[in-house]
């Protein structure tokens, strides 16, 4: 039978992953419905996603969400079970059993790739392996990567590339009171990159980064940017009355910034913005095949941007360069997967199929109970607040749907962690997480940093089964 209205104050909702989508999906649905059960599920044993794996550690306001969502997961309506992988552990079939409504929120955890010759050798990161070794994702935790050589070069111009080159560049000292992860740190104390070069194949209007982002590399301590004028040259004045406001002040910064004269100081650290570049291969000593060499250069094609300044053509001038580096990290977006077959999912787009949250299947039908938010709903892009209120637009339809009494109400009358236990999954618990956040902050506070995040998944069991 479907969800009658009498019954709707008992809904029952499970969520899909525990970042921010997940966690400000499942806040409006309990604000909203006082009596309403929201189950979070997610495949780490610790929750928060990206607001912990993912924000940079030397942007601690960012992470203040963690109180809100704190109190969403001890509020007596919401249970938090880690450890728990939806697709393998458990379908998403089994889970509609369980619960009136499913929401998808488990991000984009895969990494764009260039797929150029060249990208695998050694001295070659993906951004997101990059940052989930310094802001200690467990599987990324013995990346090592080698900061030996002068020069990094950053495919990507958007916020996460400038976080890394931030991370490489900040001194040393600035960052010990953050919470980045001790491997790190001394692993940048012993760092010999002097050089970043971020590399974009569009021009400066295009830049994905923000303004806040930006300001930050132009105020780093004992570094200079190196901005090319001719690069701003075509930017007259008019056209930057014609700019939305965000995007002027933006470009106003980058100009400033490229006239800025600044007297060269030995010892100094440098970065640039490469426009109009895109890679076409990694090069090392020996080719780019020899497993046992290292990135010692990219290749890079010049680019020019054709038609309206505002909506330009991106068009290969059959122009190349190459740039040397020791260190290549590539920047260039995340992207989701499907990790149920039974979920409509575009993998063109990268995104499950939805209309407004409510996921659909291939002729556009609605499929009721099924919903998605977050990364995995409309793509990889956008700061927190933008998550916030699209996770906000899925809550809102699934109250409507549950109002409206569109959803199944024939569930199975036991609970989910009977379920658990008959397919031999062993659930963390956001007591558990609390233990581990203890620890952690002990660990931190004897080294002056907010915490110090364990990076063992083997150490976060024993911390949990032995309080």
């Amino acid at each position: 039978g479907l969800c009658s209205c009498s019954r709707v104050s008992h809904a029952r909702v499970c969520v899909v992953g525990s970042g921010p989508a997940g966690f400000y999906t499942a806040q409006r649905i309990i604000k909203r419905i006082p009596q309403a059960r929201v189950d979070i599920l997610e495949k780490l044993p610790v929750p928060f996603g990206l607001v912990r794996f993912g924000v940079a550690p030397d942007h601690p306001e960012v992470k203040n969400v963690v109180n809100q969502f704190t109190s969403v997961a001890q509020s007596g309506q919401c249970r938090f079970y880690g450890n728990v992988q939806v697709g393998r552990d458990i379908t998403v079939a089994q889970l509609k059993r369980y619960y009136h409504a499913v929401v998808l929120a488990y991000g984009a955890e895969h990494e764009k790739t260039l797929a150029i010759p060249g990208e695998g050798l050694p001295g070659i990161y993906s951004a997101r392996a990059f940052v989930g070794w310094y802001n200690g994702l467990p599987e990324y935790a013995n990346l090592n990567p080698d900061l030996s050589g002068e020069t990094a070069v950053i495919i990507g111009h958007g916020n996460v590339a400038l976080d890394v080159a931030r991370i490489l560049l900040s001194p040393v000292k600035a960052l010990e009171s953050t919470d980045i992860c001790e491997h790190a740190l001394e692993a940048l104390r012993q760092s010999r990159v002097r050089r970043v070069e971020l590399v974009g194949r569009r021009g400066p209007l295009q830049a994905a980064f923000t303004i806040k982002e930006l300001r930050e590399m132009t105020r780093l301590p004992g570094c200079r940017p190196l901005l090319d004028p001719s690069d701003f040259a075509p930017l007259k004045a008019h056209l930057l009355e014609e700019l939305p406001r965000p995007r002027r002040r933006l470009t106003e910064l980058m100009i400033k910034t490229a006239e800025e004269k600044r007297l060269a100081v030995a010892g100094e650290r440098t970065w640039r913005l490469a426009f109009f570049r895109s890679p076409v291969e990694f090069l090392s000593c020996s080719g780019n095949s020899m497993k046992d060499s290292r990135v010692t250069a990219v290749r890079l094609e010049t680019n020019k941007l054709e038609g309206s300044i505002l909506s330009p053509v991106l068009v290969k001038t059959g122009h190349f360069e190459e740039r040397q580096c020791s260190l290549a990290v590539c920047s260039i977006g995340y992207r989701s997967e499907s990790i149920d077959t039974s979920v409509p999912f575009d993998s063109g787009r990268g995104v499950v199929t939805n209309n407004m949250g409510r996921v659909v299947d291939a002729n556009g039908n609605t499929i009721f109970g099924l919903y998605c938010s977050g990364w995995v709903k409309r793509g990889p892009v956008g700061v927190l607040v933008s998550t916030m209120n699209d996770a906000f637009e899925t809550a809102e339809v699934i109250l409507e749907d549950i109002r409206e009494g569109r959803l199944q109400d024939n569930l199975e009358d036991k609970d989910i962690s009977e379920l658990f236990s008959a397919q031999g999954v062993a659930p963390t618990t956001f007591s558990d997480w609390v233990r581990v956040d203890r620890e952690e902050q002990l660990l931190g506070e004897r080294r002056g940093k907010p915490r110090e995040k364990i990076v063992s998944l083997q150490k976060i069991f024993h911390i949990i089964h032995n309080p």
